[in-house]
C-alpha cells in the first residue's frame, strides 16, 4: 500500500479498491460521494456562526431529540449526494423515521449498497465550537438486486460491513476509513479542498491511560462500571487514568484511537439501553476500532456480532484500546456472576 503523504484520498481509494470484496468501482463512486458531502458540510460547520445557521430547527428527530439547523442540512446534502451517485440503492440515518428506499434509475437498477449514516454527530456541541462529527457503514444488500430495498438491507450485524467510516470537523478535517484492510485517515487542505492521506496504517494501543465516560451519570450506572472507574482511578502501578469527556463520539473515539483509551457509555443512564444507536454509531465505530487492532463490547459481546432488531436500536457501548476494554467487560462479568 502506497502511504505517500501526498497521496489523495481518490487516489488512494482507486489504487486499494481491489482490496474491496465486491470491487467493480462502484466502491470508488460511493466513496467519492461521501467525500463530496463532507466538503460540503465541513464548509457549513466552519461557516455556522458566520451564516447564522446556528439553533434549533424548530422539529425534533425520531428519537426525541430537538433537531440543529445545521443537522438537517447535513442530513439532507448527504441524502441528495448520496442518491444522485447511482450506486446506493438504500439510505438510513439517524435523523429519519424509517429507511429511504433509491428510486432506480437504468443505470442504478443493481446497485448493490446501502448505506446508514449520522449526518452530524455531536450536533449539541456545535455552538459551543467543540468539534462534531458525521459516522457511516456500508452494507452489501441481501434482496434481489433491482428490486425496491427492505428493512433486512439494513438490519445486519455489523460483522456484514463492507466499509465504515468517520470524519471530524475540527481544527482540522480528517476522513477515516475502513473496508476491512486496515484503517487509514485523510486530512483537508481547505484550501484546495483536496483530502490528503496523512495517518496511514492507524493503530489503536493496545493499553491506554484514558477514560471517557460522563461520570455525571455515575449513580445510574451498573455496578460493573462503576468498580471498573473506580480501577481506572486507584492510585496503583500506572494508574489513576486520566479521565477525557468530549461528548461527541467522533472526537472522544479519535483521541484515544491516536492516544489510547476507553470510552464507555453504559446502560442505567437516563437511557435503558444505553444512548448510543448500533446501527449508526456503534458498528462503524466497532469496525474501525477492530481494524486498528481495538475491540468493541457491550459490556459482554463483540458489538459486531450483535443481531440487529430495529434501525434505531440503543446499545451499551464499551470501545478503545484491547486491553482496557477486556478489563472493563472483566469487572462486568463479575458483577453478572454475583
Amino acid at each position: 500500500m502506497n502511504t505517500n503523504s501526498h497521496q489523495t484520498l481518490g487516489e488512494f481509494i482507486i489504487e486499494n479498491q481491489a482490496d474491496f470484496i465486491y470491487s467493480s468501482g462502484e466502491l470508488s463512486r460511493l466513496l467519492s460521494s461521501i467525500k463530496l458531502a463532507t466538503k460540503v458540510v465541513n464548509y457549513k460547520v466552519n461557516k455556522a456562526g458566520l451564516v447564522n445557521i446556528l439553533g434549533e430547527f424548530g422539529n425534533e428527530n425520531v428519537q426525541g431529540e430537538k433537531q440543529q439547523k445545521l443537522d438537517v442540512f447535513a442530513n439532507e446534502t448527504f441524502i441528495e449526494t448520496l442518491s444522485q451517485r447511482e450506486v446506493v440503492c438504500g439510505i438510513a440515518s439517524e435523523e429519519n423515521e424509517d429507511f429511504i428506499a433509491i428510486q432506480p434509475s437504468k443505470n442504478s437498477k443493481n446497485s448493490k449498497y446501502v448505506v446508514l449514516i449520522d449526518p452530524l454527530d455531536g450536533s449539541s456541541n456545535i455552538d459551543v465550537n467543540v468539534s462534531v462529527g458525521t459516522i457511516f457503514s456500508i452494507y452489501h444488500r441481501v434482496t434481489e438486486p433491482g428490486t425496491p430495498v427492505s428493512i433486512e438491507d439494513f438490519l445486519q450485524p455489523g460483522n456484514k460491513q463492507v466499509a465504515a467510516g468517520y470524519v471530524i470537523y475540527g481544527t482540522s478535517t480528517m476522513l477515516v476509513y475502513t473496508t476491512g484492510n486496515g484503517v487509514n485517515g485523510f486530512t483537508l487542505n481547505p484550501g484546495i479542498g483536496t483530502f490528503y492521506l496523512s495517518h496511514p496504517n492507524m493503530c489503536i494501543p493496545e493499553d491506554g491511560h484514558i477514560y471517557s465516560v460522563n461520570e455525571g451519570n455515575y449513580v445510574k450506572f451498573p455496578q460493573g462500571v462503576k468498580n471498573y472507574i473506580k480501577y481506572c482511578q486507584a492510585e496503583e502501578e500506572d494508574r489513576p487514568y486520566t479521565s477525557r469527556y468530549i461528548g461527541s463520539l467522533c472526537s472522544d473515539f479519535h483521541r484515544n484511537m491516536l492516544k489510547g483509551g476507553i470510552y464507555i457509555y453504559p446502560s442505567g443512564t437516563n437511557n435503558p439501553n444505553g444512548k448510543l444507536r448500533l446501527l449508526y454509531e456503534c458498528n462503524p465505530m466497532a469496525f474501525i476500532a477492530e481494524q486498528a487492532g481495538g475491540k468493541a463490547s457491550d459490556g459482554f459481546q463483540r458489538i459486531m456480532d450483535i443481531e440487529p432488531t430495529e434501525l434505531h436500536q440503543r446499545i451499551p457501548f464499551f470501545c478503545g484500546s484491547k486491553n482496557m476494554v477486556e478489563k472493563a467487560e472483566e469487572f462486568m462479568r463479575q458483577e453478572e456472576l454475583k
